[in-house]
C-alpha cells in the first residue's frame, strides 16, 4: 500500500548507470555526460536543489532516450558539486522520497520532468516493528561473517526505528543486482521490503557459513598432510639444485681469489656454509647473499705496484690545473715527498676551507691525478643518519654499507683519494650524528680496523688519503677539526681572476660551445670589466657563467648568419653583449655622521658592510637590528661603555645616556651577522653620531676593542682587504696583532690601499674622522685616559 504524494512537481533528471539511488542514502556520482551536466548545474540553481535519479535499464548505452529509463526514481537534494580536472563533475546528493515519472516536459539541453511522491503507508505497525527487530538482529550475524561491515553502520542501523528506512539502509552492502534493486525501489509496501531483505540476508549467512566450514576443512588438511619447506611460499618456485649449487661454487671460488684476512675469510667461509643449507628463495638466504655480494666487492690486499711519484711530474699537474694557491700547493708536495720516503703517511686529514667556486674539490681531484690514484667524492651536505657513515645493521629492512666503503667499491683500490665534500653542512638528529662517526674515519690511529655496521668486519683505511672541504670551519665539531690539518683557500685577486680566466675558464667554454680561437676573440680589457663590472664573488664560478653567455651568443650568431670575421669582445662592447653591469663603479660619498664602511667574512668571501648610528631622544636605550647575532649585540654595549668612559674628552654630557637612544643597524645584511670584528667599527659609528664628527668615506676597518679602548685580533684578514679593494677604499685601519697576516694579502693589494696599523681606539680616532675631534679629546690622548672604574 502506498499513498499518492503531491502531483505536479517538475524537476530536472539525471540518467545514472548501475546506481539506484534510495530514499535518505547518500550517493557520489561523476557526471561527463553534456545533458546529464546541464542538468545538475540546473538543479544546483534552483531552491531547493533538488535533481530526480532514474536508472538506464541498459548501462551500456551512452545517451539513452526516455523510453531507455525506469519509471520509479528517486528524488534527492544536492549536497555538493565539484569540477573535476578533466571536466566532469562529481556530485553528492542524499535520496528524500521515491517517485514515478507522470510526464516529461522538455528533453533539451536536459530531462525535465514532473513526478508525484511515492509516500509509504505501514499497514500492521506491530508486525512491521517485530519484523524490523528480527532484521536488526539477523543483520548483526551476517555482519560478524561478513566482517567487512564497519561498526558506525551498525549503530547507525540499530537507531533507524521505521521499517521502510531500515530496509532502504540494508540494501546497499547485500550487493543486490541492478534489476533486483530497481524492484526493491518500486516496493513501496515498507512491510513487504523488509521482508525481502530479511530472505536475502538469511541467503547470504548461509552462504559465508557454508564458506566458512569449507577453508577450516582445506586448512585442516593442509596442516595434517606432510608439506616441503617452500610449500607454503605462494607463486614461488625453487631453482634447480645445479643453479643454486653453481652460485654457491662461484662464490667460493671468489672468496678463495681474494686476498682476505684470515678472520674475515672464515667469516665468509661460514656465512657461505649457511647460505648452502638455506632455501635459495628465502628472506634469510637474500640477506646473507646481499652481505656476501657487498664483502667481495670491496677491493682486498695491497694497492698494485706504481712508480715512485715524480714531484716535478706532480708540480706541474697542479700548475697546470690551478692558478695561484701556493701554499696549498706547497702542502700537497710535502705530503707527496713525505709518501716516497715511508709506504704510509700518518698525519692529520687535510681540510680545504673557502668560499665557494675558490677550487676546493677541483684541487682534490688534482692531487688524485698527480698521485695517479683513482679519486671517488662522497657528498656529506645534508647527511643527518650515522649509518650513512657507518652503514645499516644487516638485519634492518634495506641495509646497506656507508657511504665509505660504497667509495672504495667504486673506487676498486684500497689507496684512493677520497674527497669528504660539504663537512660542514651535515647535521644531527634522533638518528645520530654523523661528525661523530667521522672520527673514526678520519682518525690514523683507530681507521686501520673501521667497522662498518652492515659488514661488521675490519676494514682497513689507513691507506686512503682522505681530503675534507668546507666553507665554513663554525659548522665543523671541535673534536673534529681537532682531526683535520685546516688549509685556506682565500678569495682570488682581480687579477688572478683574469689569469684564470685566461689560461682555464674561456679555453673550456671554447671547447664546450665548439668555438675557436678564431671565431671569438676576448681581451683581457673585457675579461677583467667582467671580473669587476658583472661578477662579484671570492670564486670564479660566476665568471665562468658570464663567460659561457658570451660564448653561447657567438655560437648562435655563427649558426644563423654562417662563418663570418671573427667576434671581437673588448671593454667597450662586452655591455652590449651582456646587458647593463651589475656592479658598476660606485660614486665617491662624501663623509657622512654615523656611517662606517665594517669588513667580515661570508661564506662567499670578504664583504663590505656599512654601520648605521644614530641617536635620537630616549631613555638610554642601544637598539640593534639586520640580523645580528649575540657577539655583535655585546661588542655594542663594550662599544658604549668605552664611548662612556671617554665623555669628558669627547666633550659629550656625563648623562647623555640617560637622555638619548642609540640605534645601530646593519643595512642590506644577506646573512645573519656575529662575531667581534665589528667592535672597531660599531665604536666609531657612535662616536660618530654622538658628536656629530663626519666619518671619511674611503675608509674601512676591522678590530675586536675591550672595554679600555684596545684593539684585539680578529681572522680572515686577507679576505677582508681584499673585499676593501673591491670597493675601491683608500685606508683601511686593522689592529696592530694582525701584522704577521699581512704575508698572506698580495702586494699588488697592499701598494693600492693605505693599511694602518692600531692597537687603541684613543690613538686611531683622530684619522677616522673628516673634522678635527675637540681640543680635550686631543689633550686626552697626549696622555693615558684612565678607565672609568680606576681610582
Amino acid at each position: 500500500m502506498f499513498f499518492r504524494g503531491p502531483r505536479g512537481n517538475t524537476r530536472p533528471l539525471l540518467p545514472s548507470r548501475e546506481i539506484v539511488a534510495f530514499p535518505n542514502q547518500p550517493v557520489a556520482l561523476v557526471v561527463g555526460r553534456p545533458r546529464s551536466i546541464a542538468a545538475v548545474q540546473a538543479a544546483a540553481r534552483m531552491v531547493p536543489p533538488e535533481i530526480v535519479l532514474v536508472a538506464q535499464r541498459e548501462s551500456d548505452v551512452a545517451n539513452p532516450t526516455l523510453a531507455e529509463l525506469y519509471d520509479v526514481g528517486t528524488c534527492a537534494v544536492i549536497d555538493q558539486v565539484l569540477q573535476l580536472p578533466d571536466g566532469n563533475l562529481k556530485v553528492v546528493v542524499e535520496g528524500r522520497d521515491r517517485v514515478r515519472i507522470l510526464r516529461h516536459v522538455s528533453t533539451d539541453p536536459y530531462f525535465d520532468v514532473e513526478y508525484e511522491v511515492l509516500a509509504p503507508v505501514v499497514q500492521d505497525l506491530a508486525e512491521a516493528a517485530v519484523l524490523a527487530r528480527t532484521v536488526r538482529t539477523t543483520f548483526e550475524r551476517f555482519a560478524r561473517l561478513q566482517r567487512a561491515i564497519p561498526p558506525d553502520t551498525l549503530a547507525a542501523l540499530n537507531a533507524i526505528e521505521d521499517p521502510g528506512k531500515l530496509a532502504d539502509a540494508i540494501i546497499a552492502p547485500l550487493g543486490f543486482k541492478l534489476a533486483e534493486r530497481q524492484e526493491l525501489l518500486e516496493t513501496v509496501d515498507p512491510q513487504e521490503r523488509l521482508e525481502r531483505v530479511y530472505r536475502a540476508l538469511l541467503t547470504e549467512i548461509e552462504f559465508l557459513n557454508v564458506e566458512k566450514k569449507l577453508k577450516g576443512r582445506v586448512r585442516r588438511e593442509r596442516e595434517s598432510t606432510p608439506r616441503e619447506p617452500w610449500s607454503d611460499a605462494q607463486q614461488r618456485t625453487e631453482p634447480p639444485a645445479d643453479v643454486h649449487r653453481s652460485e654457491l661454487d662461484e662464490l667460493a671460488a671468489r672468496i678463495a681469489a681474494l686476498p682476505l684476512p684470515e678472520a674475515i675469510r672464515l667469516r665468509a667461509s661460514s656465512e657461505m656454509r649457511k647460505l648452502g643449507q638455506m632455501n635459495a628463495v628465502s628472506a634469510e638466504a637474500t640477506v646473507v647473499r646481499n652481505w656476501l655480494d657487498h664483502l667481495l666487492a670491496l677491493p682486498w690486499g695491497d694497492p698494485p705496484p706504481t712508480d715512485p711519484i715524480d714531484l716535478d711530474v706532480a708540480q706541474r699537474i697542479l700548475d697546470e690545473d690551478h692558478h695561484g694557491l701556493e701554499r696549498v700547493k706547497d702542502r700537497i708536495l710535502e705530503h707527496l715527498a713525505v709518501g716516497r720516503l715511508v709506504q704510509r703517511v700518518r698525519g692529520p686529514v687535510v681540510c680545504l676551507v673557502g668560499p665557494p667556486g675558490v677550487g676546493k674539490t677541483s684541487l682534490a681531484r688534482s692531487i688524485a691525478r698527480a698521485m695517479g690514484r683513482p679519486f671517488v667524492r662522497v657528498a656529506l651536505g645534508g647527511v643527518r643518519d650515522e649509518a650513512d657513515i657507518r652503514g645499516h645493521r644487516s638485519t634492518s629492512v634495506g641495509s646497506m654499507p656507508g657511504k665509505i666503503l660504497h667509495a672504495l667499491r667504486r673506487a676498486d683500490r684500497t689507496d684512493p683519494v677520497v674527497l669528504l665534500d660539504e663537512i660542514d653542512k651535515m647535521s644531527s638528529d634522533l638518528r645520530g650524528d654523523p661528525a661523530a662517526a667521522l672520527l673514526e674515519v678520519l682518525d690514523p690511529e683507530q681507521n686501520h680496523a673501521f667497522a662498518d655496521h652492515y659488514l661488521d668486519v675490519d676494514y682497513d683505511l689507513s691507506r686512503i688519503l682522505f681530503i675534507c672541504t668546507a666553507n665554513d670551519l663554525q659548522g665543523i665539531p671541535v673534536p673534529l677539526q681537532d682531526r683535520l690539518e685546516v688549509l685556506e683557500l682565500g678569495a682570488y685577486t682581480d687579477m688572478e681572476k683574469l689569469a684564470i680566466a685566461r689560461r682555464y675558464l674561456l679555453p673550456r667554454q671554447l671547447e664546450m660551445t665548439g668555438l675557436n680561437h678564431e671565431q671569438l676573440s676576448v681581451s683581457n680589457q673585457a675579461l677583467l670589466r667582467l671580473v669587476t663590472h658583472h661578477t662579484r664573488e671570492a670564486g670564479v664560478r660566476d665568471l665562468d657563467r658570464q663567460i659561457a653567455t658570451l660564448c653561447r651568443k657567438t655560437a648562435r650568431r655563427v649558426v644563423t648568419q654562417g662563418q663570418g670575421p671573427t667576434v671581437h669582445i673588448v671593454s667597450t662592447n662586452v655591455d652590449r653583449v651582456l646587458g647593463p653591469p651589475r656592479y658598476g663603479d660606485r660614486p665617491t660619498e662624501a663623509p657622512s655622521v654615523g656611517v662606517v664602511m665594517g669588513l667580515a667574512v661570508t661564506p662567499w668571501g670578504g664583504d663590505v658592510l656599512p654601520i648605521e648610528a644614530v641617536v635620537v631622544p630616549g631613555k638610554g636605550e642601544v637598539h640593534l637590528t639586520g640580523r645580528l647575532g649575540d657577539w655583535l649585540k655585546e661588542s655594542a654595549w663594550t662599544a658604549l661603555t668605552f664611548i662612556r668612559s671617554r665623555a669628558a674628552a669627547l666633550s659629550l654630557s656625563e648623562s647623555f645616556h640617560e637622555r638619548f637612544d642609540i640605534h645601530v643597524h646593519y643595512p642590506g645584511n644577506p646573512l645573519r651577522t656575529d662575531g667581534p670584528s665589528a667592535g672597531l667599527a660599531m665604536a666609531v659609528a657612535m662616536a660618530s653620531a654622538l658628536t656629530g664628527l663626519p666619518v671619511r668615506a674611503d675608509i674601512a676597518m676591522t678590530g675586536e676593542i675591550g672595554l679600555r679602548g684596545q684593539i684585539l685580533p680578529i681572522g680572515g684578514l686577507r679576505e677582508k682587504l681584499l673585499a676593501a679593494h673591491r670597493r675601491g677604499l683608500s685606508v683601511v685601519f686593522i689592529p696592530d696583532a694582525n701584522a704577521a697576516d699581512l704575508e698572506r694579502v698580495p702586494k699588488r693589494v697592499l701598494s693600492a690601499m693605505d693599511i694602518r696599523r692600531v692597537s687603541s681606539l684613543d690613538a686611531m680616532l683622530e684619522g677616522c674622522f673628516a673634522q678635527p675631534l675637540p681640543a680635550s679629546w686631543r689633550r686626552s690622548a697626549a696622555q693615558e685616559v684612565p678607565c672609568a672604574s680606576e681610582p
